[in-house]
């Protein structure tokens, strides 16, 4: 089976069983380090006994080794449950950069030695980064998966360990990039109080390769009526306030797009630096007296209207929905169709189930058959506080660089 970048599947579909090789082969003028992180379900190396490379070749339970040559011999079965995922990287040791590979691949190996699976790269998939996330196998509703990433990173191995929330000892800090500086004296110069957000969504971007990158980014928010308390307790407001230095950053107008919907949408003003504050309080009279109807979701209306405004604009830039929902979705076939619809479109969205419960389709979006490319996520939070700033935007961040590389493969998006 040939695996193409961005591509996800069951293990399964692969190969029988939880054992394997994961054999990763690179041509290189350059010295290469090939590491692989065990990370929990926050995408953190909790417990740097799962980090494996060249000086740590074994994990204390042994259900991952390294070989010589790129060779990582994996037990799945055997891993603790606190190990959610296994990223496979490969990092420069010294000059060079990714673009000098002639020649790369990662084969997928039975324990007899029969091959289930290939991907091929070279070096025309990257340009000045310095180390890759290669492939991963990661756990989603009681199964193992896999996902062909090939994402750089500007830097080597000690971007990969900070990515993954490791340690790592400098004898300096490094100058701030260029576009550092800018979004951070875009921010200050208009909402100083939003400085410290800015910093932390441009980690996350820089760790996406999301800098430079322009997208149009839209929130859409359920405003019915078992959303109150969301509202009345200022969590709203705040997801929003986290979202607009991320637009900031992508959006060609520095502005979020925003949509509410209960009974019916409802498009709201662009949320801006000069007007985040207060917004749900104060755009269109507060959110008590948003027109949209009597106070029961109807998501499919919501998703068709932004459909509608991105196909009627001329504006192609790629969007990226953030879509808010209490739960008690109903209409799993409308919202099947329309993301299946909408997966030929240049639109990615980012469900978020807040304090709520009865997500239906929302929560299989992963595993949903019949699109041309997987155009939509979802996670779900009890408590917006139960996740730091830091977290929210790595989860924001973790399958939108995924979907424009295959977009762009596609030919959705350029």
């Amino acid at each position: 089976m040939q695996i193409t970048q961005g591509q996800r599947m069951p293990l399964a579909n692969i190969l029988p069983g939880l054992s394997l090789t994961l054999s990763v082969n690179i041509e290189s003028p350059s010295a290469i380090d090939f590491v692989c992180f065990g990370v929990d379900e926050h995408g953190k190396l909790s417990d740097d006994r799962y980090m494996v490379f060249f000086n740590q070749p074994f994990t204390p339970c042994r259900s991952l080794v390294l070989a010589p040559g790129g060779q990582f011999e994996i037990n799945l079965a055997t891993l603790p449950a606190s190990i959610d995922r296994l990223v496979f990287t490969a990092s420069i040791d010294g000059a060079g950069a990714m673009n000098d590979i002639q020649n790369g691949n990662f084969k997928v190996i039975s324990p007899s030695g029969d091959i289930g699976a290939t991907c091929a790269f070279s070096g025309l998939t990257f340009t000045t980064e310095k180390a890759v996330m290669i492939v991963e196998l990661y756990r989603k509703n009681g199964e193992w998966r896999l996902a062909s990433n090939l994402q750089g990173f500007a830097e080597g191995l000690d971007a990969l360990v900070r990515h993954f929330g490791g340690e790592v000892t400098e004898e300096a800090a490094p100058a701030p990039s260029p576009s550092t500086i800018s979004l951070e004296k875009r921010v200050a110069a208009v909402a100083p109080e939003l400085v410290s957000l800015a910093k932390k969504a441009q980690v996350s971007l820089e760790k996406a390769c999301l800098v430079g990158m322009k997208a149009r980014v839209l929130l859409v928010l359920d405003v019915t009526d078992s959303m109150r308390n969301q509202y009345k307790t200022g969590r709203v407001q705040e997801v929003l306030n986290r979202l607009v230095p991320i637009a900031v950053a992508l959006d060609t107008d520095a502005e979020l797009e925003c949509w509410t919907f209960a009974e019916r949408p409802l498009r709201l003003s662009p949320v801006t630096l000069n007007n985040y504050q207060n917004f749900v309080e104060s755009d269109n009279s507060g959110w008590k007296k948003w027109d949209v109807g009597r106070r029961y979701n109807d998501e499919p209306k919501a998703i068709q209207k932004v459909i509608e405004s991105f196909q009627a604009s001329k504006d192609k830039t790629p969007m990226f929905v953030v879509f808010i929902s209490d739960g008690g979705v109903s209409e799993n076939r409308k919202i099947t169709q329309l993301m299946v619809d909408a997966a030929k479109l240049g639109i990615f969205w980012q469900y978020i189930g807040l304090a709520g419960r009865n997500y239906g389709i929302l929560e299989k979006l992963d595993t949903m058959p019949g699109r041309v490319v997987d155009n939509c996520g979802f996670f779900a939070l009890d408590d917006l506080h139960d996740m730091t700033e830091e977290q929210l935007y790595e989860r924001l961040m973790q399958e939108f660089p995924m979907w424009i590389l295959e977009a762009k493969r596609e030919g959705i998006i350029r």
